[in-house]
């Protein structure tokens, strides 16, 4: 990067922490160190929710994955907006008029104590392990492609966003997520807008995706009933309608920022605001992964992205391999620009047909150079992750490249912010405040509250710091929340759908969909977004059932 990328980059990371400590000055209360007083407006908890999902691992991995596999990722959040109405309706208002601090408080008044603690352990046992693979994704990218050791890039960004969240809450968490939305959405629009501006005199956008259509990287809905195949359409819309459910209704990550409103109405109001914008940003996030495909069509391609294993590469194989490796993959670049010129002017079965050919030949001779990367220690290799990142590096203007790097800092921060918070949140109320310190004053429990945040976040850089490589990081996230989210979706469908479910068919309800989960990941080939639906339908059959053979009292 530039003096001038720097420049931005130190920039922004002291001028988001000063605005979170100053935005975050005057708590006195838990109250207003978790909740920010109940006192936030709709539309800036709105944007505070939808910065935690537009995280780093967003940004960073579904680009990429736009660019090797295409937009089929969309289907994921298809459902969002069926889900975020349904929680307006049933969760959301229980939460409110609970006055709970966490989602897991209900539990206790719906069913008992036990109930709530296993619940909440799950959440912080979940949470708190993702959060490092959060923190760490990005790290590890941008250790690379900055030159900087994973540790020192783990620290910095872990670091700075510890300090302004421990200091002021989640007051402080809404306020910079607002900030670093409006930064993401400049970073998302100026990448694809380069991308659109770079492609070759004469060629329009409509010709590109025409292009892209040929590898089939614009393809969204695949109708297939398979239940192994990843992003059907169903998959998205039914697996993907309860990973919502449960991400949005029962995550304190995501409820923690909707109790903060004002009111019930500015409550649904934020999530309802998610609904109508989330899915247009996806969508645009990963059409501009499938532009950057096209753009390096009629640029330079490095024949591995991550520029680490490439040096490994270079040191490693036979200089005579290497060459003829290296000639193959050039040849092939320029038959494949050629014939995406081709398809530009003439867009006819026989160039698509002549076009497919040289790609096939492209990523052959990809494979063969990742086959020798492989070979000597067997570990699978996987670049997704570094794709975006060199693009933006090698392609932006001086200045714009350490803005759209702040980009990246920006979207790691916000969802590791709201993460730090609900994770200190579920700890103090949860379990410190119940068996630890049960009569403290409002002074203790807020110096406690800061603890826990500290505490959370060095655990998450410790995660990140032990964490080993991933493939396509946005994957490996959803499919670690799938472990879990069905399971806990499931005990809340039945305190609010079951009104004769009892304690006992919740806990144990709860474990037996666990279980299930863990068996079906295990000895079948089921696809990850059917986890929560598994999860989900397991824990309120096996809860009404346990609750109808062995009654117990419920609790309202």
């Amino acid at each position: 990067m530039s003096s001038l990328d720097w420049t931005v980059l130190i920039a922004y990371l002291i001028g988001i922490v000063g605005f979170g400590l100053w935005v975050g000055r005057g708590n006195t209360r838990i109250d207003d160190f978790f909740l920010a007083g109940r006192q936030m407006r709709w539309w800036a908890v709105g944007l505070s929710v939808m910065a935690t999902q537009i995280s780093a691992i967003t940004f960073i991995g579904t680009t990429g994955q736009a660019y090797t596999d295409g937009m089929r990722f969309l289907v994921v959040y298809l459902a969002l907006p069926f889900a975020m109405v349904i929680l307006c309706v049933t969760l959301v208002p229980f939460f409110y008029r609970a006055r709970v601090f966490t989602a897991y408080e209900y539990l206790e008044k719906r069913f008992d104590s036990r109930t709530r603690t296993f619940t909440s352990l799950l959440f912080l046992f979940s949470r708190g392990l993702s959060v490092g693979v959060t923190l760490y994704a990005p790290s590890l990218v941008l250790s690379v492609i900055l030159g900087w050791s994973e540790s020192a890039t783990i620290l910095l960004m872990g670091g700075s966003t510890i300090v302004y969240v421990m200091y002021g809450g989640n007051r402080s968490v809404i306020w910079t997520d607002v900030v670093q939305m409006a930064i993401i959405w400049f970073g998302i629009l100026l990448c694809l807008g380069v991308a659109v501006s770079e492609l070759p005199a004469g060629m329009s956008t409509r010709e590109a995706l025409a292009l892209a259509q040929v590898t089939h990287r614009t393809d969204v809905m695949d109708t297939s009933l398979s239940l192994s195949k990843p992003y059907t359409l169903w998959s998205g819309l039914i697996g993907g309608l309860f990973l919502m459910l449960s991400y949005f209704g029962c995550d304190q990550s995501q409820v923690q920022r909707y109790l903060s409103g004002s009111s019930l109405t500015q409550s649904r109001l934020s999530l309802l605001f998610n609904a109508f914008l989330k899915v247009p940003m996806q969508f645009l996030i990963l059409l501009t992964g499938v532009m950057v495909f096209v753009f390096y069509h009629f640029h330079a391609t490095p024949l591995l992205w991550n520029p680490q294993e490439l040096k490994r590469l270079e040191a490693t194989a036979l200089p005579m391999e290497l060459a003829r490796i290296e000639a193959r993959f050039e040849a092939a670049q320029t038959r494949r620009r050629a014939a995406a010129e081709s398809f530009g002017r003439s867009p006819s079965p026989e160039a698509a047909a002549a076009y497919q050919v040289a790609q096939g030949e492209l990523m052959a001779s990809r494979q063969e150079a990742v086959s020798v990367l492989e070979t000597p220690t067997g570990k699978r290799y996987s670049d997704t992750n570094y794709i975006f990142p060199t693009y933006i590096l090698t392609q932006l203007p001086r200045g714009f490249a350490g803005l759209v790097i702040a980009v990246i800092f920006a979207a790691a921060m916000s969802t590791l912010s709201g993460e730090f918070s609900s994770l200190a949140s579920a700890t103090t109320i949860d379990f410190y405040k119940r068996f630890v310190r049960t009569d403290a004053g409002e002074a203790h429990d807020l110096l406690a509250s800061r603890l826990f945040t500290a505490l959370w976040g060095a655990f998450a850089c410790l995660v990140a710091l032990q964490a080993g490589r991933l493939g396509s990081a946005i994957e490996v996230v959803n499919k670690f929340g799938s472990y879990f989210y069905g399971s806990i979706l499931g005990v809340f469908a039945l305190a609010v759908l079951a009104p004769r479910s009892s304690a006992r068919g919740a806990f144990y309800g709860l474990a037996i969909g666990m279980l299930s989960v863990a068996v079906v990941a295990r000895f079948t080939s089921i696809h990850f977004l059917w986890y929560n639906v598994i999860g989900t339908l397991a824990v309120f059959a096996s809860g009404l059932a346990i609750s109808a053979l062995a009654p117990a009292p419920s609790r309202r």
